[in-house]
């Protein structure tokens, strides 16, 4: 599947302010990036630097006045469909040294707060079928509802209302996931017929030696995907962190397949 990607962002900043920008789509074996364009309002620094787990890069810089900047991309997604229920845990003792930070706890994924309850509800799976009981559950448990989250909304108060958007949705996921003892991180990714078109989120977990792509929404199946960044939660991979005062200006988000 080839996307077409189309981002502008805009905020008015009030003084020289340092930017971390992560929009991205990254260049990987399984999506191909075959142009890519990135511009900017007038900026005083620029200077990329690898992202976590060496998945995409991000972006400092340092603007004043009216930040503008515009992404466009094309990026060829080629990404088997797995049957996820047919998939095996990988033991503990057995996991590779770079997904045990997936295991634990994290800001807004408090995996250890839910073991009882993953013990209680998918206790009687395993492995791949246990992630696709907690994804259907979750799909079928939660609304979707923009407004009702924010910056500090975690796993578990998203949980107890039962609502959110698709960060909300990943991050229990990924808790629930984690809770199993199965390495779950967050991703940032790109997707068509995510409504309202914006920025989306899903979660990646790791089961028999791979990563694999988990929509808790159901908006994005795994073949649509262009993955951003990963980490450990929303805080690893926002798509803009300012540093100082800014003011929302104008934000828009297209993807279009062909």
């Amino acid at each position: 599947m080839i996307l077409t990607i189309d981002v502008h962002l805009e905020y008015q900043l009030s003084k020289p302010t340092d930017l971390l920008l992560q929009i991205e789509a990254a260049d990987l074996a399984d999506q191909t990036l075959h142009h890519a364009h990135i511009d900017f309002s007038e900026v005083s620094h620029f200077a990329r630097v690898a992202a976590d787990e060496g998945l995409g890069e991000r972006i400092w810089l340092r603007a004043d006045g009216l930040f503008r900047c515009d992404y466009t991309s094309r990026i060829e997604v080629d990404r088997p469909v797995l049957d996820l229920s047919a998939l095996d845990a990988v033991p503990p003792h057995l996991l590779p040294g770079d997904t045990v930070r997936y295991l634990m706890p994290s800001r807004y994924c408090p995996s250890d707060e839910f073991q009882t309850f993953v013990a209680a509800e998918f206790g009687h799976l395993s492995g791949g079928a246990q992630i696709v009981a907690m994804r259907d559950w979750i799909n079928g448990a939660f609304s979707y509802v923009p407004g009702v989250s924010n910056a500090q909304t975690t796993a578990l108060d998203s949980f107890v209302q039962r609502q959110g958007i698709c960060r909300d949705f990943a991050h229990v996921m990924v808790t629930l996931a984690r809770a199993a003892t199965i390495p779950a991180r967050f991703v940032s990714v790109y997707a068509p017929g995510v409504m309202p078109p914006d920025f989306h989120a899903v979660a990646e977990v790791y089961l028999e030696g791979s990563w694999h792509l988990v929509d808790a929404t159901g908006m994005a199946p795994a073949d649509t995907i262009a993955r951003i960044g990963v980490g450990a939660d929303a805080a690893d991979v926002a798509f803009l962190n300012i540093f100082g005062q800014a003011q929302f200006v104008a934000q828009t988000v297209a993807i279009q397949t062909a």
